[in-house]
């Protein structure tokens, strides 16, 4: 498996999670498989990267301690906050639905992640399925064997191009019941797919689930596109350099109104601001967000 072709965001943010568990005194998520998951190749390229965007003094410095420097990086990322804060509502969110009769959890666009490896008594009377594009699936299950590990029956994989079929498709290749209650989760997606793209999964979403499931996604305010940030520009250019383009956002005046249309309630929306207050209200984890990164949760049925 070439780790190269595997989403370069999917892997940063498996070593964001780890490297806030290992360094935050009080972190939000348990992640110690983060760091695991993700094959030594692919940290080395990370921490070239990081070096190549310094000054001669500043990499004269960061060699002094080469250990430290990919995490260094990773944590002045404009998207550390967001990997980790998204992680801890999209659990907490589920650890309501389990409680509330759901029994089925999706992961569309899972990449790294390491659930049912870190929380195996939540994951235990837990359908889950995780879906991804076939080459960061492939290396995720790789990584899991060279580490000598098991996942029980009822975690499926399923490898799909979702630009190639729906998640109501891909589902339906696996041991997925659409009779069944619920609980998806899509996060650190829609910024990289087209706005017709985003309805169309949302539309899909609630095509295969009953009233009552719930979805937590990710998203931008489309105004962001427009303002004039450099720090936001510079990330725009580093994900377009991996071929993970930005390519949309929405607006959060009309969002509940574009999910009705395509069979969602919206039931919560926070904005970076909100995502803070309530995961960082003292600002001592250093989770300060963007106002125009938000994190919303919607059911299925108008």
């Amino acid at each position: 498996m070439d780790e190269f072709k595997a989403s370069r965001t999917a892997l940063a943010t498996s070593l964001m999670r780890a490297a806030h568990t290992r360094l935050d005194p009080e972190p939000l998520i348990d992640d110690p498989w983060g760091d695991r998951l993700v094959p030594d190749s692919a940290r080395d390229l990370f921490r070239e990267s990081a070096l190549a965007r310094m000054g001669l003094d500043a990499r004269e410095k960061a060699l002094a301690a080469p250990e430290s420097i990919v995490d260094e990086s990773l944590l002045r990322s404009r998207a550390y906050a967001n990997v980790v804060t998204r992680t801890r509502y999209a659990e907490d969110a589920l650890q309501k639905a389990v409680a509330e009769g759901i029994a089925q959890y999706v992961l569309i666009g899972a990449g790294f992640d390491s659930f049912a490896l870190r929380l195996p008594a939540f994951a235990a009377n837990l359908q889950i399925f995780e879906i991804d594009f076939p080459s960061t699936q492939g290396l995720k299950l790789q990584r899991i064997r060279e580490c000598a590990l098991s996942l029980p029956d009822s975690v499926h994989f399923i490898a799909a191009d979702l630009s190639l079929e729906s998640v109501q498709e891909a589902l339906a290749r696996s041991a997925y019941r659409p009779d069944a209650l619920t609980f998806f989760s899509w996060l650190g997606v829609t910024m990289y797919l087209t706005r017709e793209a985003n309805f169309a999964t949302f539309k899909s979403i609630a095509a295969c689930a009953p009233a009552g499931s719930e979805l937590v996604f990710t998203y931008f305010d489309e105004r962001l596109f427009h303002l004039p940030s450099e720090s936001f520009r510079e990330m725009e250019r580093r994900v377009a350099s991996i071929g993970e383009p930005f390519l949309s956002g929405f607006n959060p005046a009309a969002l509940a109104g574009n999910l009705a249309e395509c069979g969602l309630t919206l039931v919560e929306d926070l904005d970076g601001f909100g995502v803070a207050t309530r995961y960082d209200r003292t600002g001592e984890r250093s989770l300060g967000q963007s106002a125009f990164s938000h994190l919303a949760l919607a059911r299925v049925g108008r």
